[in-house]
C-alpha cells in the first residue's frame, strides 16, 4: 500500500513537470511566432524607408533625363494590372510592395553571409546585387552621358535603398527594449 502512494506521487509529480514543460514550450513557441511577426515588421519598415530613399534618387534621374517613371507602368503591364487604374501608379505601387516584403526578407535571411561589419554596409553590399535586376528591367533606351547617368544615379538609390534598410534592421535590432 505505501507503494501506491509513492508511486502515485511520482506519477503525479511527472505529469506536473511535464505539464510545466509543455507550457514553457507553448509560451517559447509564442515567443517565437511573436519574434518572426516582429522580424516582419521590421523588415516592412526598413524596406518602406528603403524605398522612399531610393524614390529620391529615382526622381532626381528622371529630373536630369535619365529615368522615365513611365517604366513602373511597364512593370504593372508586366504583371497583369493594367486597365485597373493608372498603370504607372499601379506599378510604382508593386514596386514599393517588393521593397517592403520580399527585399527585406531576403536581406534578413542573408545579411550574415554578406560582407561588410555592420548592417548598413552590408545593406549597400544587399542593394548592389538588386541593383544588377533593375539596371536591366528598366532601361529605356538610354546613350552616352544619359546611359552614364542612368547606370551612376541608379546605383546610387539602391545604396541609398539598401543603407537605409540595413539601418533600420540595426537600430530596431541593438534596441534594449527590442523584442527582436
Amino acid at each position: 500500500m505505501s507503494d501506491a502512494p509513492s508511486g502515485g506521487n511520482g506519477t503525479d509529480e511527472g505529469l506536473e513537470r511535464l505539464t510545466e514543460e509543455e507550457k514553457i514550450a507553448e509560451i517559447e513557441e509564442f515567443d517565437s511566432l511573436f519574434g518572426i511577426v516582429a522580424d516582419g515588421v521590421v523588415g516592412a519598415a526598413g524596406g518602406l524607408v528603403g524605398v522612399a530613399a531610393m524614390t529620391v534618387g529615382l526622381l532626381i534621374a528622371e529630373s536630369v533625363g535619365a529615368f522615365s517613371r513611365e517604366s513602373f507602368g511597364q512593370l504593372a503591364l508586366m504583371i497583369g494590372l493594367d486597365g485597373l487604374a493608372s498603370p504607372v501608379a499601379l506599378g510604382y505601387g508593386a514596386f514599393v510592395l517588393g521593397g517592403m516584403v520580399p527585399w527585406p526578407l531576403l536581406f534578413a535571411s542573408m545579411k550574415e553571409y554578406l560582407p561588410g561589419g555592420r548592417d548598413p554596409v552590408k545593406g549597400i553590399v544587399f542593394g548592389t546585387i538588386l541593383w544588377t535586376g533593375f539596371v536591366l528591367a528598366f532601361y529605356d533606351g538610354f546613350t552616352g552621358m544619359t546611359l552614364v547617368a542612368y547606370v551612376v544615379l541608379t546605383l546610387m538609390a539602391h545604396w541609398a535603398y539598401g543603407f537605409s534598410l540595413g539601418a533600420v534592421f540595426e537600430y530596431l535590432s541593438t534596441r534594449p527594449d527590442s523584442l527582436v
